[in-house]
């Protein structure tokens, strides 16, 4: 079974990270940046090309989602399997004659933060019984929690990720910027939000939920929109108090 990887970003590194520690062999990495592409030949062992792209059984398109359909152009093979490894799009955003199949991890990666890839969820899709087998078997491979999502399933697997993923750093970031001004250390905030990420292992979120908005408590909240001048955090602040009272109809 010889494996090539499109694309040399951080879902192409952990992939070729991930494929390596767990003996799959991965024949070729491909792409157009030849700087990232040498990084993780050097890594992992594994061959790269910027011009000719190999032979393979199974291709894995790692590259952003407007790109999935013009890059899956270049793969001419028929005989062979190529899945993309978005959660937003369908698989039948490939073009080409192949076996076409979707092979999404759930998880957030930066090429220089170590993961246990065990632990991903990976969701695949394909468009054949055959074709799911070997896709089922290589995600099993890497992780002990594989599951089937179709295309409709996986947006909706998406979007919360970027509540729960994307939306959340994205406050983190909002929140440094306001410590940062006020010279207060962000480490100092680091407990909270361990302790916090750590509840909902053991918790509903709704049932975790803290802080004024949940109480009510109108001289709090009305304390702090004084203190914001920034109107983009101020509608922010407004919009997450409204729809955590709406929760609990307060």
């Amino acid at each position: 079974m010889k494996i090539i990887l499109i694309g040399s970003g951080n879902v192409a590194h952990h992939l070729a990270n991930a494929f390596t520690q767990n003996g799959v062999e991965v024949a070729q990495i491909f792409g157009r940046n030849k700087v990232e592409l040498e990084k993780i030949s050097q890594d992992f062992s594994i061959p790269f090309s910027t011009e000719i792209l190999g032979d393979a059984d199974v291709y894995f398109v790692c590259v952003r989602d407007s790109a999935i359909g013009e890059v899956s152009e270049i793969i001419q093979k028929k005989d062979c399997i190529v899945a993309h490894t978005s959660g937003a799009v369908s698989r039948e955003t490939l073009r080409g004659s192949y076996s076409k199949a979707v092979f999404y991890p759930l998880q957030t990666f930066s090429k220089n933060k170590i993961l246990d890839y065990s632990a991903i969820p990976f969701f695949i899709d394909t468009d054949n019984e055959e074709s799911q087998k070997i896709i089922a078997s290589l995600a099993r491979k890497i992780s002990n929690k594989v599951a089937l999502a179709n295309d409709e399933k996986r947006k909706y697997i998406h979007l919360t990720a970027v509540f729960a993923c994307n939306f959340t750093n994205h406050l983190y970031a909002r929140a440094k910027e306001i410590a940062d001004q006020q010279e207060i250390p962000f480490d100092y905030f680091l407990p909270l939000i361990d302790e916090t990420t750590q509840k909902i292992h053991e918790m509903s979120p709704k049932i975790a939920q803290t802080g004024p908005a949940i109480r009510n408590d109108l001289s709090v909240l009305k304390a702090h929109q004084e203190l914001i001048h920034d109107p983009d955090v101020l509608k922010i602040y407004t919009t997450l108090n409204h729809s955590i009272k709406k929760m609990y109809e307060l």
